[in-house]
């Protein structure tokens, strides 16, 4: 199957919009990439400085092309106040491009981990959700809609007391 450089472009830019209009996150920023004629800021993302701030959306894909997170990313899209009121980080985690936490680039060690801790291969979709308690709350090898995880969280104790107390 072909995919368009339109449609990849298309992708790419929802993706973006979607992680730049999130709240930023702490990181550390990392040396600049080497060999790099322009300089390029890349942060760590770890995981557990996340925990109790944070619930955390993680998509894995083999790249920017893969059909299965272009239609993950396109659910994904026109929701980026339902990500900022339930506290939830998205984070690609892509196999041959560049991965993103929040719309900022992350480093490939810390892409690296993510994958070896939930056991995700390089050519493998998937969409799990951690909560703020740092534990996985699903795990799905299907693009899932943004309903269903905004749903799940919502009926979430945690969640059930912020709601309570943002009134």
């Amino acid at each position: 199957m072909l995919i368009s450089t339109a449609e990849v472009n298309n992708s790419v830019l929802i993706a973006l919009t979607l992680s730049a209009s999130i709240v930023r996150l702490p990181v550390s920023i990392a040396a600049p990439v080497q060999g790099s004629t322009h300089t390029i800021k890349m942060s760590s993302f770890n995981l557990s400085s996340q925990k109790w701030q944070n619930r955390v959306l993680l998509v894995f894909a083999p790249s920017v092309n893969n059909r299965t997170y272009q239609q993950q990313m396109q659910l994904f899209n026109q929701h980026q106040n339902g990500f900022t009121d339930r506290d939830l980080v998205l984070v690609q985690v892509l196999a041959t491009d560049k991965s993103y936490a929040n719309g900022q680039l992350i480093d490939e060690s810390s892409a690296a981990n993510l994958r070896n801790r939930f056991g995700v291969e390089q050519q493998n979709f998937r969409v799990i959700l951690v909560g703020k308690d740092g534990g996985v709350k699903r795990s799905d090898t299907t693009p899932v809609e943004v309903k269903a995880i905004f749903e799940q969280i919502d009926a979430m104790p945690m969640r059930q007391q912020e709601m309570r107390y943002s009134r």
